[in-house]
């Protein structure tokens, strides 16, 4: 019983690699894992964002060193932008968060993240920590600190600026703060109820030469990484690109290097290393009492295995076993115990698993579980329990107190203590309560724009959710106790592409998805707003809208009965403003099935490269109320790296059509009142070097042509304009920042929507990004603005006749504002679309 609730407590704090479905047993992964098994010794990785990771040192730290090692990113790389999609944000953030898991699993380091949020561009660390809060950011870096125990800590980034982003120096200051706080009984002591103070030897920076800057010297302690790893068969170089390359959604695939390559690292506190990274560390057996007997042992098991019969050695291992569950040291015995669990499985051949007989389930409801185990070496193993870890319904609500331990519950068994025999594939069928939702922790409660908020404290850390269902295998392997965690998974065979596993989902009863994001009224005109339900399981209620001030809603209340799993039906609200003064707000719906309420949606995010992702959004759409006025009907449309803007367009009534090449091409574009490029579509749309001619045509004929930023990188054609300019790595991230109009006049600023400042108002995250500079004396800058302590710029929109036609560039940040349903920024995107003399 003892054993089984320390598993349980360590599961709350460990990456979700140790709760998976069948990890690795090839032969390689046996012979790297009795490696690790001889090293005691931990580093920590401290950087900003998904991709900021040295994934070529996290291999070589992991898999060559056999280090524990771990990647703290403070963020989820939620501000970024989208190369594969179009979701933005938080579901921006959900994928990154994938992405970082998939690279970890090619390189071999754990995943860690902080509850701070990607708010975007930041050009200081001042302005970074200001909105994160960084007491609350530091307890996180100091809470993973102390629960991993590192040797080392190193940072990605200096705290003296040539990172460049404000997120990256930022995390250089706390991992610097945290080092020493870690240590500090009385910073943060109301972790010490769950961890213990720990003091790291040392704190790097890890120096780099990116593009211009340069901060790596040849006094400076450094590593060859790129060195051979005969049984993986592949050098760290190799290792890292395929690490690397799961960043799909920033484009980051990576070529292959081979061959010797340096890391180099500066001290920022603690003994500088001189031979090693571990200098002054120990990092064998003998750093623990009993630890000697226990290395000499492994060495003997090492130089006996047989790569043939791996399960020659599980007798040696299950003895050693029995003397790392005696090691005083608790946060290494239990590394080493997990570690030796999972190696002796591999030796023996044994394999379990435990998956669903469905995808979905409502919470509450049965969930129908089948545990399989197969001995495929026919050695004397038998089960002698399971045990489902989910944290349970009564822990403690206090938002500010820190998680409880999981609590541990017996399943129904078919068999107990059975000999299972070889090749024989046992299986066991039980059911479990679906007691949570499936909702990302982090996303659980509504949060500000730089922290997430966390209903439990001690979720931090932690790249998934802690408490996802998972089965607990017990095996008796020569009479000694062994525990397998496998997270419940829903398995099914594709014809195309043969067995998959993907994540069990745990639903509301009903969902009820607002069909529209955001809802414009330029009159008092009703409109009618359809919310479109599903019920995942047998369901009788009814849905109402919140009450909303200087808004009409009809009808009160929409009734349902009878509904069984899988239903989907929609329901249709008619709703009119009764005010006369301009204003937002929020309709929000309340779904009531079987005497239960919730407000939430459901939101599936699929990939090939990243398991499918499901959340519960609030079922929540803006009420926009608006002085608008639009001019023209038909937009065309060209793909970019991926917005929501056509959609946003399509709400305040534009007939907005998606382009394809043949159509550009070969039809008449003079249809269209004005095309669009999506955001970065010249640097993502190789075609467009072939399109761009008949695009100028159509200018030239009397079009309007509205062009959305681009990266100053990689733009594929010479020549983006009828007249030059070119786009710059430069921004204004303060979305406060004040506009000074220049030109009063032009024509995108008063028709068919005469702007104000106030239309500047409510603008989130950035003003826009990527600014043009070397602007032809032909183009227009109307507007004006900078950053505080800056330079006014003048590149966020420039505007041209060209022909009997108009060109527009801007690089304001519509494809953020106009999903965010700003009303200004509505405003005045209809006028770049709006040309008077058309």
């Amino acid at each position: 019983m003892k054993r089984i609730k320390l598993i349980s407590i360590l599961l709350l704090f460990s990456s979700s690699v140790f709760a998976q479905t069948a990890p690795p047993a090839d032969i390689a992964t046996i012979e790297q894992g009795l490696k690790k098994l001889n090293v005691l010794g931990s580093v920590l990785y401290v950087a900003a964002h998904p991709d900021d990771e040295n994934t070529r040192l996290l291999a070589y730290l992991a898999q060559e060193k056999h280090y524990r090692t771990g990647y703290l990113s403070l963020t989820r790389g939620d501000g970024g932008q989208n190369l594969i999609g179009n979701e933005q944000g938080e579901l921006l953030g959900l994928i990154r968060t994938q992405e970082l898991l998939a690279a970890r699993r090619v390189d071999g380091a754990e995943q860690f993240f902080s509850r701070a949020n990607d708010f975007g561009f930041s050009k200081g660390p001042g302005e970074t920590l200001k909105i994160w809060d960084k007491e609350k950011v530091l307890s996180d870096v100091v809470w993973v600190i102390r629960k991993f125990r590192p040797d080392v800590i190193i940072c990605r980034f200096p705290t003296t600026g040539e990172g460049g982003h404000g997120h990256h120096t930022a995390s250089a200051i706390l991992a610097q703060e945290a080092f020493t706080a870690a240590a500090d009984p009385t910073r943060f002591p109301e972790q010490l109820k769950y961890v213990k103070v720990w003091q790291a030897k040392r704190l790097l920076w890890n120096t780099f030469s990116f593009g211009s800057i340069n901060t790596t010297a040849p006094d400076q302690f450094k590593i060859n990484v790129g060195v051979y790893n005969p049984i993986l068969g592949k050098g760290y170089g190799e290792m890292a690109a395929e690490s690397r390359s799961n960043h799909k959604t920033q484009g980051f695939g990576s070529a292959k290097q081979r061959g010797d390559v340096y890391e180099y690292f500066k001290t920022i506190l603690g003994d500088a290393p001189k031979n090693d990274l571990m200098d002054g560390v120990n990092t064998a057996w003998t750093r623990v009492e009993g630890g000697s007997a226990i290395e000499a042992e492994l060495n003997l098991i090492d130089k006996d295995f047989d790569v043939n019969h791996p399960e020659k050695s599980v007798t040696g291992l299950v003895k050693l076993l029995d003397k790392v569950e005696k090691v005083p040291d608790a946060y290494w015995k239990t590394q080493k115990t997990k570690e030796l669990d999972e190696l002796i499985a591999a030796c023996a051949g044994l394999w379990c698993e435990a998956y669903s007989a469905e995808q979905t389930y409502a919470v509450g409801d049965q969930m129908n579980v089948l545990s399989q185990v197969i001995n495929r070496y026919g050695l004397n193993i038998s089960l002698s329990g399971l045990t489902l870890l989910q944290r349970p319904d009564n822990i403690d609500n206090d938002p500010g107190s820190f998680i409880e331990p999981i609590a541990s519950y017996n399943l129904p068994l078919t068999t107990k203590d059975k000999t299972i025999p070889a090749n024989e594939l046992q299986s066991y069928n039980n059911d479990c309560i679906a007691s949570k939702i499936s909702q990302p922790y982090w996303l659980e409660a509504a949060h500000d724009a730089g922290t997430y908020k966390l209903n439990y404290e001690g979720n931090a850390g932690n790249p998934e959710n802690p408490d996802a269902p998972t089965i607990q295998f017990n095996f008796l392997i020569d009479g000694h106790s062994i525990v397998l965690d496998r997270k419940l998974m829903y398995k099914y065979v594709n014809p195309a592409k043969g067995e998959i596993y993907q994540p069990v989902e745990i639903a509301p009863a009903v969902t009820a998805n607002v069909a529209g994001k955001d809802y414009i009224f330029s009159t008092k005109q009703s409109q009618n707003i359809e919310i479109d339900l599903k019920s995942f399981t047998k369901a009788n209620g009814s849905i109402s809208i919140k009450p909303i001030p200087g808004w009409n809603v009809s009808p009160d209340k929409i009734e349902f009965t009878n509904k069984n799993k899988g239903d989907e039906w929609a329901a249709v609200f008619t709703v009119t403003p009764t005010n006369s003064t301009p204003n937002t707000s929020v309709f929000e719906t309340i779904v009531t099935a079987n005497g239960k309420s919730s407000s939430l949606g459901i939101k599936r995010i699929s990939y090939e490269h990243v398991p499918n992702i499901t959340l519960f959004p609030p079922s929540q759409a803006k009420l926009i109320y608006l002085d608008l006025k639009t001019a023209g009907k038909k937009i065309g449309y060209i793909e970019g790296a991926g917005d929501l803007v056509p959609e946003a367009l399509r709400q305040v009534g534009y007939d907005v059509h998606m382009l394809t090449e043949s159509e550009i091409m070969n039809s008449d574009l003079s249809v269209y009142d004005a095309i669009i490029t999506g955001v970065r579509a010249y640097n993502v749309n190789n075609r467009l070097a072939v399109e761009q001619p008949k695009l100028m045509d159509y200018v030239n004929n009397g079009g309007n042509l509205v062009v959305q930023y681009n990266n100053n990188n990689g733009i594929l054609v010479n020549q983006i304009g009828p007249y030059p300019f070119r786009p710059v790595n430069q921004r204004v991230t303060d979305e406060t920042a004040t506009v000074t109009v220049l030109d009063a006049q032009n024509p995108v600023l008063n028709y068919p929507n005469k702007t104000n400042d106030a239309d500047f108002d409510g603008w989130i995250q950035e003003r826009g990004l990527y600014f043009v500079s070397d602007i032809d004396p032909k183009y227009q800058t109307p507007l004006q603005m900078n950053d505080p302590n800056e330079q006014p710029n003048k590149g966020s929109l420039i505007v041209t006749n060209y022909g009997k036609g108009r060109f527009v560039y801007t690089s304001l940040a519509f494809f953020r504002e106009l999903p965010a349903g700003v009303p200004g920024a509505y405003r005045l995107f209809v006028n770049l679309l709006s040309n008077p003399k058309k």
